[in-house]
């Protein structure tokens, strides 16, 4: 039998995984904010574009999404202990996979015009320009399934790096796209792109360079993949290698999936209310901005970094070591990881909510296509979401452990409630003058974040028993305590360097937003640690650890 590889430390595993995270995010918040340049952060094109470009992982996710992110990895690694590693398994998993994903990518594709008709309320000009963006990339959906799959068999095997800094290459591809297009084609506050103005060669520069950087960041994982040395190899069937337990547990994926994408398919529904209404309030004397799909986009984009740079860096390793507990038993060390995850990762993302709520203004200069404006609505977007950030991560912990379990019913039990209440949230939502439409959604999304959690509490009680809640609501009280109190300090600064002035310093320019955001956000992270020690918060010190560690060994 051939002998595995080590996996790396959890520790060195967060730590790679983190640091990925954070390019990508970082070029990302780039990526987005050169958009906003070209084509505007609330124009007539820019919401076109958003919801076109969000429908192909919608798409993917409504119907792979659960099954490959989260019934997938128990199976590989249990799959990992035979004789073969598993190769045979993966290979029949990977060939269905892709065959699948290649045909609705097709089908929908062909079908773009009639999906956006369906999914928004788009009419005119406004709906045959998103469909000509969806035919450049909607093929994405292929792409995102490939890379999901790879990655998790990456992840199975212990090898998390190349998963998260895949994105890199993706977000690289699409700087550049847009780079050349603000140099060949120009930008919005001398263009005025409209849907009547609007060109082919722009298309092509914009959504083409788009679907390259999706399609480069799953062929990239081929190469770690190879690296595994499992061989693998196109093998078409289902039978003889455990598929029908897979496909138990993921018929309940497939339905919450399918719950929970439904659900946010009536959120872009709702949100493209205001994106049809935009070019009414563009027109009045003055012209008037209003939020629209791109702003809920960047918003939702920017209040889950701290999600994504700690929660899944942390939770995909603790997911792994979850796994194992079940299959040996092992329901305190089961306890004992979400216990712990909680209180870790509340650290970071407390901390980044308090800082989004308070700089939000500066931050929505890097989002607002160099109009004041424009920042002004993306920041009073980011606000109403940030609240909730620290629920978000907390949710999509809690869940992982029902996952590896293999128990995916509960989960879609959840969500079928939660489904409920957010449809009834954005319906109600959709009621609202067409400006105030998206504040309303955004609302509505914090509700949701914090309902999930109280949910989540109670069929993870009924599940594990005592989990140690006591204890991750007594470190999170403390957390909210030194996050007001770093709020306050970056409040204060806020106010001195004319953040609360439409004529302030920190309303200048990109230049001094930049300033404001390093010198209140240095004076809030001092305050915040200061008060940690203060409070006895002991999980910093774990949080802090791989970074230490490498700091340590690099001394």
């Amino acid at each position: 039998m051939a002998v595995q590889n080590p996996a790396p430390s959890t520790a060195r595993s967060s730590a790679v995984m983190a640091a990925g995270t954070m390019v990508s995010r970082v070029l990302g918040l780039v990526r987005t904010s050169l958009l906003a340049v070209a084509i505007g952060g609330a124009g007539g094109v820019t919401d076109l574009f958003s919801i076109a470009n969000v429908l192909p992982n919608f798409i993917y996710l409504l119907v792979a999404g659960g099954v490959f992110n989260a019934v997938l990895v128990p199976q590989i690694i249990k799959a990992s202990k035979r004789e073969d590693r598993g190769a045979e398994y993966v290979s029949r998993i990977m060939t269905l996979s892709l065959l699948f994903l290649g045909a609705v990518a097709l089908v929908v594709t062909v079908a773009a015009p009639l999906v956006l008709s369906v999914v928004t309320e788009l009419t005119g000009d406004e709906l045959a320009l998103a469909t000509v963006f969806a035919y450049w990339l909607f093929p994405q959906i292929l792409f995102y399934g490939a890379y999901a799959v790879i990655g998790q068999v990456l992840n199975a095997n212990g090898r998390f790096g190349a998963y998260m800094w895949a994105p890199v290459v993706n977000n690289v591809v699409a700087i550049s796209g847009l780079i050349l297009f603000i140099n060949l084609i120009g930008r919005q506050t001398s263009e005025q792109f409209t849907p009547d103005n609007w060109t082919s060669s722009a298309t092509l520069i914009l959504a083409g360079s788009t679907t390259l950087g999706v399609a480069l960041q799953a062929l990239v994982l081929l190469v770690p993949l190879k690296k595994l040395g499992l061989g693998l190899r196109p093998i078409f069937g289902i039978r003889g290698v455990g598929l029908g337990e897979t496909a138990r547990v993921a018929k309940w994926t497939i339905i919450t999936m399918l719950v929970g994408n439904g659900a946010y398919l009536v959120y872009t529904n709702v949100a493209s209310i205001a994106s049809e209404a935009r070019e009414s309030f563009l027109a009045m004397d003055p012209p008037r901005l209003i939020a629209g799909q791109f702003n809920l986009e960047t918003g939702a984009m920017l209040y889950i970094i701290p999600h994504s740079v700690i929660t899944l860096s942390l939770a995909t390793v603790l997911f792994n070591r979850m796994s194992h507990a079940f299959v040996e038993k092992d329901l305190d060390g089961v306890r004992e990881t979400i216990s712990r995850g909680l209180r870790i990762i509340g650290v970071a993302t407390v901390f980044s909510a308090a800082v989004m709520v308070v700089l939000a203004g500066p931050i929505g200069m890097w989002f607002g296509g160099g109009s004041n404006a424009t920042a002004v609505i993306q920041g009073q977007v980011l606000v109403l979401l940030a609240v909730s950030a620290p629920f978000l991560s907390a949710t999509f912990l809690m869940n992982r452990a029902f996952y590896a379990s293999e128990d995916a019913k509960t989960p879609m039990v959840m969500q079928l409630i939660l489904a409920a209440l957010g449809i009834g949230l954005a319906l109600a939502a959709a009621a609202l003058p067409a400006d105030k439409i998206v504040f309303g959604l955004a609302v509505a999304y914090s509700i949701g974040n914090i309902a999930a959690v109280v949910l989540s509490h109670v069929f993870l009680n009924r599940k594990l028993g005592h989990y140690g809640a006591a204890q991750i609501f007594d470190v999170h009280v403390r957390l909210t305590v030194a996050a007001l109190g770093s709020a306050a300090v970056g409040a204060a600064a806020l106010a001195l360097l004319g953040g609360y002035s439409p004529d302030g310093f920190a309303w200048r320019s990109l230049v001094s937003a930049t300033i404001v955001l390093i010198i209140c956000g240095a004076l809030m992270a001092a305050a915040y640690l200061g008060m940690l020690r203060v409070l006895k918060v002991r999980e910093l010190d774990e949080l802090l650890k791989p970074a230490l560690a490498k700091i340590r060994r690099r001394g």
